[in-house]
């Protein structure tokens, strides 16, 4: 399959088998993320993985879009460790780095046939309290996985696209 073929292959998959995802494949997801492209390289990125019940409970409670996968990816990034652009005063990379390695990690997901939903309906302040995660690290997104169910499908508008005229301008 070649990288357009697998960008237009995967969807978001809101619902998930009960069926835990092998090491190996998680591991593959997590070295994805972790060679992703970062400003300067300066990889501020930090990813939870919840897996435990009690984690995934946690997120589900603050969170209505963790569809029952049975793996979340908690994309965050540590603000101490991000770019900064010394053009915009104020404006630091993280955010962009995180949804990059998010990106990443989706797409090798989907590779080894591994559904994912990139979810941002959450208060970053609530995921952080429920997971006790340090003051300097902001989360991102959430990255439901898990083997889509049998009855998963893509949402009516997956398909379709903009004109790639109306969204590309050659100046």
């Amino acid at each position: 399959m070649t990288f357009l073929e697998l960008a237009k292959a995967r969807y978001s998959v809101r619902s998930f088998k009960d069926q835990p995802i092998e090491d190996e494949k998680l591991n593959l997801i997590l070295e994805a993320g972790h060679v992703a492209p970062t400003a300067c390289n300066y990889q501020p990125q930090k990813i939870y993985v919840a897996k435990s019940e009690d984690a995934r409970k946690k997120l589900a409670s603050v969170c209505p879009c963790t569809f029952g996968a049975p793996v979340i990816l908690v994309v965050c990034y540590d603000r101490t460790r991000d770019a900064k652009n010394r053009l915009t005063p104020g404006y630091g990379f993280g955010e962009t780095d995180a949804a990059i390695v998010c990106t990443h990690m989706m797409l090798e997901a989907a590779e080894l046939g591994i559904g994912s939903c990139w979810v941002g309906w959450f208060h970053a302040e609530q995921v952080s309290e429920v997971l006790d995660l340090p003051e300097n690290v902001t989360v991102s997104a959430l990255l439901p996985i898990g083997y889509p169910a049998d009855d998963a499908k893509p949402a009516p508008l997956h398909t379709q696209y903009r004109e790639l005229d109306d969204i590309v301008s050659v100046i």
